[in-house]
């Protein structure tokens, strides 16, 4: 009884957070988060033995931004339990999200088409392939959302498979655009001079910044995620500091190559915000984070929903995840080093939110 008490306390609280935010005058209100996957320790696990693979962890192969590939110890639904079951651990967990928000962001949504799944003991980049029924789980995603009224924004970054955000369009899902990755296909020849004014070969240069215009609009635009570097990290380049300083680089990679073809990005990032600002156009490339800049360049992409993390409306310079790591790196445990009313009211915040007001508030 008092467990069912206290389930039906958090529901009732959750409705009243998201009924005063709706009242507050947010559209959306509330954004639920479906994680990827749960502790093989916890209640789910335990309850839900027979529709969870076992033996096995979800992670994410190596990449550019993991070389080593990801390990997350978290569990991961079977695919052949799920058609057994019609898909009610699914449903359930889904509802459950959606039972109390406008909307939800579901983690990794790529392991609704495939799950990189790492046998126990073994390394991340050992791990295989599994793939999942895509059709169904995205079309109980997008009956789910219409009933309940909610939109469900997917995080679709990492090793995407050909043609999987247009699935995710079809469906009505939102799609993740993440500021360091907009960049064109390929990086753009340069010509360079010697000295003597005779053309050289040319040299390829960093890949250019898609302007705003140039985004895919059916997705969220925003400049980071909890997992990757701030705005202040990134200028700073202190992610980069972090996987040297945790021996997270990758055979190939080297610190100061790094750092170098940081300073590189930076430079190709400020020449894209100064073709569509007219305050930027005369500047050299700050040696401090232009964040007002660069939050109103986001916001002025044709995406429908936008996302300010904490930390780069606070101008703190660490992620507060560093993937690949657990005690090593400060996960989770990092400080605001406002209050929570400064956090929005504080000069710093105010002047960094201006152009997302100017461009993204209501008329």
């Amino acid at each position: 009884l008092h467990k069912e008490y206290r389930r039906q306390r958090q529901m009732c609280i959750r409705d009243r957070a998201q009924q005063a935010a709706r009242d507050a005058g947010m559209r959306v209100g509330l954004l639920a988060d479906l994680a990827v996957g749960g502790s093989p320790a916890g209640s789910h696990a335990w309850s839900r033995q027979a529709d969870l693979m076992s033996r096995t962890s979800v992670g994410a192969p190596p990449d550019l931004h993991n070389p080593l590939g990801q390990g997350w110890g978290l569990t991961a639904l079977s695919p052949a339990a799920l058609r057994e079951s019609g898909y009610s651990a699914f449903l359930a967990m889904l509802r459950a999200s959606l039972a109390h928000a406008g909307g939800v962001r579901i983690d990794h949504i790529l392991g609704m088409a495939r799950m990189w799944l790492i046998p126990d003991g073994a390394r991340p980049q050992d791990g295989a392939y599994l793939r999942y029924p895509l059709a169904q789980l995205l079309r109980l995603t997008a009956l789910e959302a219409w009933l309940h009224g909610a939109l469900v924004v997917g995080e679709n970054l990492g090793t995407v498979p050909e043609g999987f955000d247009a699935q995710l369009e079809d469906h009505g899902l939102l799609g993740m655009n993440v500021l360091w990755f907009m960049r064109a296909a390929d990086p753009a020849p340069q010509e360079a001079s010697d000295p003597a004014g005779d053309a050289l070969p040319e040299a390829a240069s960093p890949a250019a910044f898609l302007a705003p215009n140039d985004w895919p609009a059916h997705a969220v635009a925003m400049t980071t995620t909890h997992d990757l570097p701030t705005l202040e990290g990134w200028w700073h380049a202190q992610d980069i500091l972090w996987r040297s300083r945790l021996q997270l680089l990758g055979p190939d990679q080297d610190e100061a190559a790094m750092r170098a073809a940081r300073l590189e990005d930076r430079a190709a990032l400020w020449r894209t915000v100064q073709s569509t600002s007219s305050t930027a156009a005369r500047q050299p490339t700050p040696r401090e984070p232009p964040g007002a800049e660069l939050l109103g360049f986001v916001a002025s992409t044709p995406c429908p929903l936008m996302l300010v993390a904490l930390e780069d409306l606070t101008g703190q310079l660490d992620q507060p995840n560093l993937p690949g790591t657990i005690a090593d790196h400060p996960n989770w445990r990092q400080r605001v080093p406002l209050s929570v009313a400064d956090c929005l009211n504080a000069p710093a915040s105010v002047a960094r939110l201006q152009p997302v007001r100017a461009l993204r508030g209501r008329p």
